[in-house]
C-alpha cells in the first residue's frame, strides 16, 4: 500500500513541478520595459554583416529579453541589388516591415514587390530571400522564436576578410539556417 501511495504521490506533484517550471520561465522574460531610440542598438552594437551582405543590424528587442521568444531589429540596407541567399528557417518565423526603400522578395515560389509601408510574413520552413532594390533601404525584422539570429549576425560581423561560400554556408548552419540556392537576381 505504502509503494501505490508513493506512486500516486510523484504523479500528482508532476503537473505541479511542469507548472512551476512554466512560472519561473515566465518570470524570466524581461518585466520592465525600455526604449531604444532610434539609430541605437539595444546594447549598444551595431553589427555590420559583411561577406552576404554590406548591411547593419541594431539589436531593438532582444532574445535576452524575451527569454528566446521574440527578437526584433533594424536593418539598414547599403547593398544595392544584393541580399541574402535562398535559404531556410527551421524554427522561426520571420516578418519583415518596409522603413524605407523597395526591395523584391521570394517566399516559396511566390514573389512580392514591397515598398514603404508595406510588411511581409516568411514561415519556418519556407524557402525565401530578398534584394534591395533602392540605393538604401531599412526594415524591421522580426523573428520568432530569436533563436541563434543575433549571434549570426555577430558571426558575420567578426569576419576580417570576405568569406568563401563554405564559410557562409557554416555559419548559416550553426544558426539553424539552410541556404537552398543563390541570391535573388533583380529582374
Amino acid at each position: 500500500m505504502r509503494r501505490g501511495n508513493f506512486i500516486l504521490t510523484a504523479l500528482a506533484f508532476y503537473p505541479l513541478s511542469t507548472f512551476s517550471k512554466m512560472v519561473t520561465t515566465m518570470k524570466s522574460i524581461a518585466n520592465k520595459g525600455f526604449k531604444v531610440n532610434d539609430g541605437e542598438a539595444r546594447f549598444g552594437i551595431h553589427y555590420k554583416m559583411k561577406g552576404i551582405t554590406l548591411n547593419m543590424l541594431d539589436v531593438k528587442i532582444s532574445s535576452k529579453d524575451t527569454n528566446g521568444e521574440l527578437a526584433v531589429f533594424v536593418q539598414t540596407g547599403f547593398t544595392p541589388n544584393g541580399g541574402p541567399p535562398l535559404h531556410i528557417h527551421p524554427f522561426q518565423d520571420e516578418y519583415f516591415y518596409v522603413l524605407e526603400g523597395e526591395y523584391h522578395f521570394q517566399v516559396g515560389d511566390e514573389k512580392y514587390e514591397l515598398k514603404s509601408g508595406d510588411t511581409i510574413f516568411l514561415p519556418r520552413n519556407i524557402q525565401h530571400a530578398f534584394v534591395q532594390r533602392t540605393e538604401k533601404g531599412r526594415l524591421i525584422v522580426s523573428y520568432n522564436p530569436a533563436g541563434k539570429m543575433e549571434d549570426f549576425f555577430k558571426t558575420t560581423d567578426s569576419w576580417t576578410s570576405p568569406p568563401t561560400m563554405a564559410e557562409i554556408t557554416k555559419a548559416f548552419e550553426d544558426h539553424d539556417m539552410k541556404i537552398v540556392g543563390p541570391p535573388l537576381k533583380v529582374t
